[in-house]
């Protein structure tokens, strides 16, 4: 992603901020399909507004993608102000267009990753209430699901908190123990990043009505940090986590165990 857009800053600058489409589940987007066609500036500019309108709704028909006249102004009119540092010529049109291929080709495989990911931890009985729970998407859910297991085998909140590794560091000598503002950081870095990515959710979202982002708002009032406070609701999200997730595998076990009685 970002050599293209290195390519397009040259091309036609500013042209990615035109489009706010999100990735498909075939793993295009609309702004990297757009610079594969119109990939210089020229191929806009150097056409009435009314031609390159009717060639952009044939464009948007082709690939499946809405058609609205004011985005079609909006891409022209940049492209009329825009100010280029490398004529058209196929030179760049080989190198845009080839840099948009890597990254189709990349974003489809992760988008078959994550759609094999989201197979497999649909097979798993806490599935609907991981998913359920406010800021899990088809990413961070499976994502959550596989690094923490059956959440069962923690005998605590805390221990999951532990495992984590979002839980207050200790700083301690000899008979003196001193709380630390700092984290742990123990376990897996991935689990932690799929945490501060669903804290990322309740921070921007702000849900009022969610205990996580009504515990992050407290520690931002108090005047904590950010890091801090992300920290904490991360640690009040995966507490809630264990109690739901823990209480559904044992609900799903004694129904088992009731149908083989």
């Amino acid at each position: 992603a970002n050599n293209l857009i290195a390519l397009l800053e040259q091309s036609f600058p500013g042209i990615r901020k035109c489009f706010d489409s999100p990735v498909r589940s075939d793993g295009t987007q609309k702004w990297v399909d757009f610079a594969h066609s119109f990939w210089h500036v020229d191929c806009v500019r150097k056409q009435p507004f009314p031609a390159f309108c009717e060639r952009y709704r044939k464009w948007c028909k082709r690939h499946a993608y809405l058609f609205k006249l004011s985005n079609a102004e909006e891409v022209y009119a940049l492209a009329k102000r825009a100010v280029v540092l490398t004529p058209k010529s196929k030179v760049v049109k080989v190198l845009v267009q080839e840099a948009a291929n890597q990254l189709i080709s990349i974003s489809r495989s992760v988008e078959v990753y994550r759609a094999e990911m989201d197979r497999l931890a649909a097979m798993l009985p806490e599935y609907p209430v991981v998913m359920a729970m406010y800021g899990v998407g088809k990413s961070t859910g499976p994502h959550l699901m596989a690094e923490l297991g059956d959440v069962r085998r923690f005998l605590h909140r805390s221990s999951i908190v532990a495992f984590a590794g979002v839980d207050p560091g200790v700083v301690g000598s000899g008979k003196m123990q001193l709380s630390s503002v700092t984290t742990s950081k123990r376990g897996s870095p991935q689990l932690r990043k799929a945490l501060f990515q669903v804290v990322s959710t309740y921070v921007k979202c702000k849900p009022e009505n969610e205990a996580v982002y009504q515990f992050y708002a407290k520690k931002r009032d108090e005047g904590k940090p950010f890091f801090v406070c992300t920290t904490a609701a991360a640690n009040k999200f995966l507490r809630i986590y264990y109690a739901r997730v823990k209480e559904c595998l044992n609900a799903v076990e004694s129904a088992t165990q009731v149908e083989e009685g």
